[in-house]
């Protein structure tokens, strides 16, 4: 193989982002089609390193797709118990009625980056190629306009962009 040569790993679904949306897709594929290759990139060095933010979710949804995913629930996951909306001034908090699409009756307060990691082991376990520390760094277009595959970002790129010792193309 040249210095400049890529390698190439041929999949039907690339999915990029290994967030709670992109690994709902790739569940939901492969629940739907268990023979379709599918993997999933994510820039992150882990899978739930970038999500690291907490989440009020309706858990109907994910009920749905991953009807267990309470036997395992992350550590941080508790019932939504209250609501409060307030109009704040500079001195003064004024308590106003919760509006009906702000309710939260229901939903369960999670910490995403918990949640994250439970997903990619269920899309794992459905065979889905999960590829955390990759990121998509370009789309490739057939010459009818379809996309037909995503390249990933050159690894051990210095600073300065020059080549580094560990340097690497991405596929």
């Amino acid at each position: 193989m040249s210095e400049d040569q890529r390698d190439v790993m041929e999949y039907e679904v690339a999915i990029v982002g290994g967030g709670p949306g992109g690994l709902a897709a790739a569940i939901r594929l492969k629940q739907l089609k268990p023979d379709l290759s599918v993997c999933l990139l994510e820039k992150g060095a882990s899978i739930g390193a970038h999500s690291l933010s907490g989440a009020v979710m309706e858990p109907g949804p994910l009920d749905a797709l991953l009807p267990t995913w309470r036997e395992q629930a992350p550590a941080i996951c508790v019932p939504a118990a209250r609501d409060e909306f307030s109009y704040l001034t500079r001195r003064k908090r004024y308590k106003l009625p919760t509006p009906p699409q702000m309710a939260n009756h229901g939903n369960v307060i999670l910490s995403l980056g918990q949640l994250t990691p439970l997903l990619a082991q269920a899309a794992e376990g459905l065979g889905v190629d999960v590829f955390p520390g990759f990121a998509g760094a370009e789309a490739l277009f057939a010459a009818d306009g379809a996309v037909k595959g995503v390249r990933i970002g050159d690894m051990g790129v210095e600073k300065n962009g020059e080549r580094g010792p560990n340097f690497a193309l991405g596929p």
